[in-house]
């Protein structure tokens, strides 16, 4: 890649990591302010009136809503140019094709995966919103893995081991939290679920901004 492929390559994974961190962060905020939600530091539940801090919960009201489907567009949008490029990047030196391609699919539906849950609130239709939650950490942890392996697999500049073993460790966080999330979901544990969900979404955070960053 030239020099200009290579400082835009550089440039959108840290852009697009800040970007959703801290609109994230400022969507939990705003539905703390308006007493829409308890904060995640809470045990018990203070009042009838406030909910689980979930971060859908956290953005299923105006005015966190609007912020919300804001920084899910936009994070959707650079997370797809990212895998593109990132495909593009590899395509040269990919031994198993197929991997790199299933690579990018996985990514463009996680993706779209983000839009459905960011323009669908759970208040004005939940049955979509939950679709795009599941394709986004159903699809972002399947593209986590292909992405680690395919690090090993390429070893660019003799790296692979370097680079690779930070990731395989990232997808194995974002696998056990996908399940410890689903279990206590399960359990109707809502005081711990949206611990898990916040650490999830952040390490998925981390692991675009390694591999978009990195090799």
């Amino acid at each position: 890649m030239d020099t200009k492929q290579c400082s835009l390559w550089m440039f959108l994974p840290l852009v697009m990591s800040l970007f959703t961190t801290v609109g994230l962060w400022i969507v939990y905020f705003i539905a703390i302010e308006d007493n829409k939600i308890f904060p995640l530091t809470v045990d018990k539940r203070l009042d009838a009136i406030r909910r689980p801090p979930y971060i859908s919960v956290a953005g299923d009201a105006p005015p966190a809503s609007c912020v919300f489907s804001q920084v899910m567009n936009m994070a959707a949008f650079l997370a797809l140019i990212i895998a593109v490029l990132r495909f593009i990047q590899l395509k040269p030196k990919t031994i198993s094709p197929w991997l790199s391609i299933s690579g990018l699919v996985a990514l463009c539906l996680t993706s779209f995966g983000m839009t459905l849950l960011g323009n669908f609130q759970l208040k004005s239709n939940e049955l979509i919103h939950n679709v795009g939650t599941s394709m986004t950490f159903g699809f972002g942890t399947i593209a986590c893995w292909i992405q680690s392996i395919l690090t090993f697999k390429i070893n660019i500049k003799n790296e692979g081991k370097i680079t690779g073993i930070p990731r395989v460790i990232l997808s194995a966080t974002i696998t056990l939290c996908v399940i410890i999330y689903f279990i206590l979901e399960w359990q109707k544990m809502n005081f711990y679920a949206p611990r898990v969900q916040w650490v999830l979404v952040m390490c998925f955070i981390i692991f675009f901004w390694d591999t978009g960053s990195g090799v």
